[in-house]
C-alpha cells in the first residue's frame, strides 16, 4: 500500500513540472523573423531623342536614257554639268547615315523633301536602306555635339541612299535635301540644302539674217553679221553647248533653176566666220586660211554632233569642251556667213534652213 502512494505522488509531481514549463514558454515574446525592409520608387524619363542626319561621302549628279550627254550615258554621273539645274529624269543622289538613340526601329522614314529651305515638307521620294561600313567614313563627319563618332552601331545607325529624280511637271527654283523622320513625327533635315533650278526653259535667239542679196554666179558674197544667242529662263543658269548643222536649198518656184548641174544649191558652198570672247575661228583647226568653217548636213540634234559641229571648236577643255563654244544664259557670239555661188547658176535658193543648237551642259 504504501509503495502506490509513492507512485502516485511522483506522477503529481511531474504534472507540476510541466505545467510549470509551459508557463514560462506562454511568457516568452513571439518574435518570429530577424530582418526587415521597405520600398522606394525612382524619377525616371528616358529622352525622346531627335533623330540625326548626315550626309556622307557619295553624292552624284546622273544623266537621264532619253538624251546622253557628250560624255555620259543614263545613269552616268554627269561631270559636264557646271551649274545647279537639272531636267526631267535627270537624278541627283546622296548616301546618307542617320542616328536614333532610341533604337534605329523608332526610325519611321527618310526621305527627300523638295521645297522651302531647311523644310521637312513637300516629301518627293523615299530614300532606300542600304549597307555601309563598320567604321563611319570621315566625309560624314558625324558628330554629338563634341563627340565624334567612329562606329556603326546597327542598334542606332542605318545607312540610306536618296534617290531624287526630277518629274517632268517640276519647274522653278527649289531647296532639295535629306530628312529623316522618327516615330514621334520628329524630323531632322540634313546640313547640306542644295538649291536647284528644275526643268528651266532654254531657248537659242538670233538676232539678224543670213541675206546675201543678189549675188553673181561665180563670186563670192557675205551677209551681215548675226548675233545666236542663249536664251535660257532667267536666274537657271544654263550653259549651252552650241552646234550648227543645215541642208541644201532649193528655189520654191518652177523656175527651172540649175546651180551648176541640178535644181539646188548644195550647203558645201556656204561657210561661217564666228567670234566668241576671245576666241574666233581663226584658232579653229577646220577653218580655211580666212577663217571660215565650212557647215556639215543636220536637220536634228544627235550625238553625232559632238566633235563635228560645234561652232567653235577652239580651247577645248579636259578632252571634252570647246570652251570657246559655251554660252552663258544672256551671252551671245556673231557669226558672218560667206556664200561661193557656183557658176553656171540660175535661180532663187530660199527653201532651205541653216540649224543653230544648243545643248544643256
Amino acid at each position: 500500500m504504501r509503495i502506490k502512494n509513492k507512485k502516485k505522488e511522483v506522477k503529481k509531481m511531474d504534472t507540476k513540472i510541466l505545467g510549470f514549463v509551459l508557463a514560462s514558454l506562454l511568457l516568452m515574446p513571439a518574435a518570429l523573423a530577424v530582418s526587415t525592409g521597405t520600398g522606394v520608387g525612382i524619377n525616371l524619363t528616358t529622352e525622346d531623342f531627335k533623330p540625326l542626319i548626315w550626309m556622307c561621302d557619295h553624292r552624284v549628279v546622273l544623266d537621264d536614257n532619253v538624251e546622253p550627254g557628250r560624255i555620259t550615258n543614263g545613269g552616268e554621273e554627269m561631270y559636264e554639268r557646271l551649274n545647279n539645274y537639272a531636267f526631267t529624269g535627270e537624278q541627283i543622289q546622296w548616301f546618307v547615315l542617320v542616328m536614333d538613340k532610341n533604337g534605329v526601329e523608332k526610325i519611321k522614314d527618310v526621305y527627300v523633301a523638295v521645297g522651302e529651305q531647311g523644310s521637312p515638307d513637300y516629301i518627293e521620294a523615299n530614300c532606300e536602306l542600304t549597307d555601309g561600313p563598320d567604321t563611319i567614313p570621315d566625309e560624314c563627319n558625324a558628330r554629338i555635339g563634341e563627340e565624334q563618332l567612329t562606329t556603326f552601331d546597327p542598334t542606332t545607325m542605318a545607312y540610306y541612299v536618296c534617290t531624287f529624280t526630277v518629274e517632268a511637271g517640276m519647274h522653278g527654283e527649289y531647296w532639295v535635301h535629306a530628312v529623316v523622320e522618327d516615330l514621334d513625327d520628329q524630323t531632322t533635315t540634313v546640313d547640306e540644302d542644295e538649291y536647284w533650278f528644275l526643268n528651266p526653259e532654254i531657248g537659242i535667239k538670233v538676232e539678224g539674217s543670213i541675206s546675201f542679196g543678189e549675188v553673181r554666179p561665180g563670186t563670192v558674197a557675205y551677209s551681215p553679221t548675226i548675233l545666236v544667242k542663249n536664251a535660257a529662263e532667267e536666274g537657271s543658269g544654263v550653259m549651252l553647248d552650241m552646234f550648227i548643222s543645215g541642208t541644201d536649198f532649193y528655189d520654191p518656184a518652177h523656175s527651172g533653176a540649175k546651180c551648176p548641174d541640178s535644181n539646188v544649191l548644195e550647203l558645201t558652198n556656204f561657210a561661217y566666220y564666228a567670234v566668241n570672247g576671245a576666241y574666233s575661228t581663226l584658232d579653229d583647226p577646220r577653218a580655211d586660211a580666212e577663217g571660215y568653217v565650212g557647215i556639215n548636213y543636220g536637220d536634228h540634234f544627235d550625238s553625232t554632233f559632238y566633235n563635228n559641229n560645234e561652232i567653235l571648236q577652239v580651247q577645248q577643255v579636259g578632252g571634252t569642251y570647246y570652251a570657246a563654244n559655251v554660252l552663258a544664259p544672256g551671252a551671245e557670239m556673231s557669226l558672218t556667213f560667206r556664200l561661193s555661188l557656183p557658176e553656171p547658176c540660175n535661180g532663187d535658193f530660199t527653201d532651205g534652213n541653216i540649224y543653230f543648237w544648243g545643248e544643256a551642259i
